[in-house]
């Protein structure tokens, strides 16, 4: 299975040029070869962004992206994440804390948990912060 980061499901609807070819075949991989799905949280996301009055779900499914719900085990794994992350930008910046979003640690979690691999754009972030989750960038797949 592969778990997919917001930013790659809003490329492939909202994208221009080569990034929204780059998410769309790399979906479609995805769902033929090992399956694509969504979180909760990205669902949530979603909703929250310019299409919040049409059935995302429905277009997920349709897609052949599977929508799950976040696992309680991988609540603690994001939790102990998010606070080093923190942690490493007030020492970066002098106390201050100006801060990724939540969400972005739930999805890492999640893969990690679920040994999943996670397609996405933010690869450092994931990368730094998720180091046993393999990473797929839309421009590194098919």
């Amino acid at each position: 299975m592969i778990l997919l980061d917001t930013n790659i499901v809003i490329d492939a609807h909202y994208g221009v040029g080569n990034d929204k070819v780059r998410a769309r075949n790399l979906i479609s991989s995805a769902v033929i070869d090992s399956g694509a799905a969504i979180n909760c949280i990205t669902l949530a996301e979603l909703y929250a962004g310019p299409r919040r009055g049409e059935d995302i779900e429905a277009d997920m499914r349709q897609a052949g992206i599977v929508v799950l719900d976040f696992p309680a085990g991988a609540a603690a794994i994001c939790g102990r994440v998010y606070r080093r992350y923190r942690l490493n930008r007030a020492r970066s910046r002098g106390g201050k804390t100006s801060s990724v979003p939540l969400p972005d640690f739930f999805i890492g979690a999640h893969a990690e948990l679920m040994g999943w691999k996670l397609a996405t754009r933010d690869v450092e972030r994931y990368r730094t912060y998720f180091p046993a989750v393999e990473l797929i960038e839309p421009a590194a797949s098919r």
